[in-house]
């Protein structure tokens, strides 16, 4: 299984932890914990490879 790179941050406003993989498209999620962000930015990667590759986002 491919590793991913997750950026994660605590909102300030809300206390949930929000997190995005940089470079792919669409994989974002938040959790009230690290645990809980952790699963769900799991679940949206398999979501998005079911459809075969995920589209990646090319930089500049």
């Amino acid at each position: 299984m491919r590793a991913y790179t997750a950026v994660i941050e605590k909102c300030p406003d809300t206390g949930l932890f929000v997190g995005h993989i940089p470079g792919l498209r669409g994989a974002h999620s938040q959790g009230e914990t690290l645990d809980e962000l952790n699963h769900n930015l799991k679940e949206v990667v398999e979501l998005l490879l079911e459809d075969g590759e995920p589209e990646l986002i090319k930089r500049a």
